[in-house]
């Protein structure tokens, strides 16, 4: 592909985007639209299955071998988030080379993306600013060694039913991604890779049954298979964690690797994942399984990954599944300690990233402190009295429903347990009390007891910033808390937006077969940018202002 015109400025005029900030994850009306979005892909997904669609696409299984008959390989996945993480991680993949911990890594002839490109939901518009838009300022002009895409669909992705990701990733024209060539037919992929390794990428539509036209593409595939070959299987997320929770969420792999792959006598030696975004490795005694959703979402905590796990679960109800073997946790980054620390940031990240949600809970704080006061003051037959202490038991009801179903979304995966009940309802109680305590201190005040409507501006204005900002607090305390349990560590996490500590992996295939898995790590993104210098057309359009210092998140990990 041909240079595109290099900015002047990094205004959105000159980029062709718009850089965007991270996505508030707690803001209410996100929260809102999420969800619905969320309930309708699994209401409707299954009626609006574009993978059925795709039987009529192209089935073309891929080649990759670099000149020197092996191949360098890079994985990124969960990266369509804030610029600033984004792009650090997209800078970091442009490079001609890169040099870590004394490892001289070249730019990858090969790069697969491995779900949720975007977030919080796809759309054409949010895959340019989130996505394409960083990438192509990445890498602007297509390199001599003319690299290639491929892209796992991850459960953002399948927001909008598929539509943006196919005609972003899956098309017959135009088939650059800055200065990357997309190389899929479909929303998954098969490619042969050197030395009788293969790269096999599923579409699993968020854990549902692999459908008929995919299985039927990858019994193509598994027909070119033999006992010499070995397989790196690329998945939406990492169900043989999720499993622990949830039996069947690893189903779906086990009966691919069941059907299609056992048969031929082929091993897969290597399954990776997005979706939960972090690094980590499980090591077994015939595979290894990495999580590397570090790309550009926010951070997910490490410290409460389990140490050692079965895959296949032993309780799952697959009637046919394989043998369960042991998997220990070999390696985690960020590392236990700095995880737990990040956890105890939510009480400042919380209400200085999410300040819609500090603005809905001093809303509601604000109600039903008048409410209470109402009740309290007995004003019986008064205007206050019909206005507010009508509803106090509503807003109460309120209050311990939403807490209670915070500690376990309908729409979140596995099973409910007994801690949810307890965390939820405590949590409930915990803001009735403050509610009661604000109204107890409010009343001591002269507010209330000036003519009507001056109480109800006077709550606005002063009550309900301050209550907010204590009642998002006591929000923190609690994820804290909960997180402790096992519970909520995604809303922990999410609240604060953390952008620091992203990961991605190189991947060296040499040609006598073996396999080389290079985690590099970033412990700090970029957060100043500045034009590039270097005019030549492959050269990033934006330098960190301060340099970028890759490192390995463990040693290199050797697969044979």
């Amino acid at each position: 592909m041909g240079p595109a015109r290099r900015p002047r400025s990094t205004d959105p005029l000159e980029l062709g985007f718009t850089p965007r900030k991270p996505v508030p994850w707690l803001a209410p009306l996100l929260l809102i639209s999420t969800g619905l979005r969320t309930l309708l892909a699994l209401l409707f997904g299954a009626y609006l299955d574009k993978r059925e669609l795709q039987n009529s696409l192209e089935a073309r299984i891929e080649r990759q071998v670099g000149p020197d008959g092996g191949l360098w390989l890079d994985y990124v996945a969960d990266l369509g988030d804030g610029f600033n993480a984004t792009y650090s991680v997209a800078y970091l993949l442009a490079q001609p080379e890169l040099t870590v911990d004394g490892h001289r890594l070249p730019r990858a002839q090969t790069l697969v993306m491995g779900g949720d490109q975007v977030y919080p939901t796809a759309s054409y518009g949010a895959y340019e600013d989130r996505c394409k838009g960083p990438y192509q300022a990445a890498l602007p002009a297509t390199p001599p060694e003319r690299p290639t895409l491929f892209a796992v669909p991850g459960n953002h992705d399948w927001y909008d039913g598929l539509t943006a990701f196919l005609r972003l990733f899956v098309r017959s024209r135009d088939r650059h991604f800055g200065g990357w060539g997309t190389g899929q037919s479909r929303s998954y992929f098969a490619v042969e890779l050197p030395a009788e390794w293969w790269l096999l990428g599923l579409d699993d539509q968020s854990g549902s049954y692999l459908d008929d036209p995919q299985l039927t593409y990858f019994d193509a595939v598994a027909r070119r298979l033999g006992p010499q070959s070995r397989v790196i299987l690329a998945v939406p997320a990492p169900t043989w964690v999720k499993a622990v929770d949830d039996p069947t969420a690893y189903d779906s792999i086990d009966y691919f690797i069941r059907t299609i792959v056992a048969p031929t006598g082929a091993r897969v030696r290597l399954l990776i994942s997005g979706d939960l975004h972090h690094y980590a490795r499980y090591a077994g005694p015939d595979r290894q399984l990495i999580t590397c959703g570090s790309g550009g979402a926010y951070l997910y905590p490490t410290h409460h990954l389990p140490e050692r796990i079965e895959v296949p679960p032993r309780d799952t109800l697959a009637r046919r599944a394989s043998p369960s073997r042991p998997y220990d946790l070999a390696a985690r980054f960020p590392d236990r300690a700095r995880s737990r620390r990040y956890g105890w940031g939510v009480f400042a990240r919380l209400p200085w990233r999410n300040p819609g949600f500090g603005t809905l809970l001093g809303i509601v704080h604000t109600l039903l402190m008048l409410a209470m006061a109402g009740v309290a003051a007995n004003r019986a037959g008064g205007t206050e009295q019909r206005l507010f202490s009508v509803p106090l038991v509503a807003m109460l009801a309120v209050t311990m429903l939403g807490a209670t179903l915070f500690a376990k979304p309908p729409s979140a995966s596995g099973k409910r347990h007994a801690r949810h009940w307890i965390l939820g309802v405590g949590h409930g109680l915990a803001h009735v009390g403050l509610a009661a305590t604000g109204t107890w201190a409010w009343l001591s005040l002269p507010f209330y007891h000036w003519s009507w409507p001056l109480p109800v501006v006077a709550a606005v204005v002063l009550y309900g910033p301050v209550i907010g900002f204590l009642a998002s607090e006591l929000v923190a305390a609690y994820l804290l808390v909960a997180g402790a349990f096992g519970v909520n560590l995604n809303e922990l996490f999410a609240g604060q937006g953390i952008e620091d500590a992203k990961a991605f992996l190189r991947l060296r295939i040499d040609p006598d077969g073996t396999l080389t898995v290079y985690p590099v790590a970033v412990d700090r993104v970029a957060r100043d940018w500045k034009l590039n210098p270097d005019q030549s057309p492959e050269s990033s359009w934006l330098v960190p202002g301060t340099p970028l210092t890759p490192r390995l998140a463990e040693p290199p990990i050797t697969i044979r």
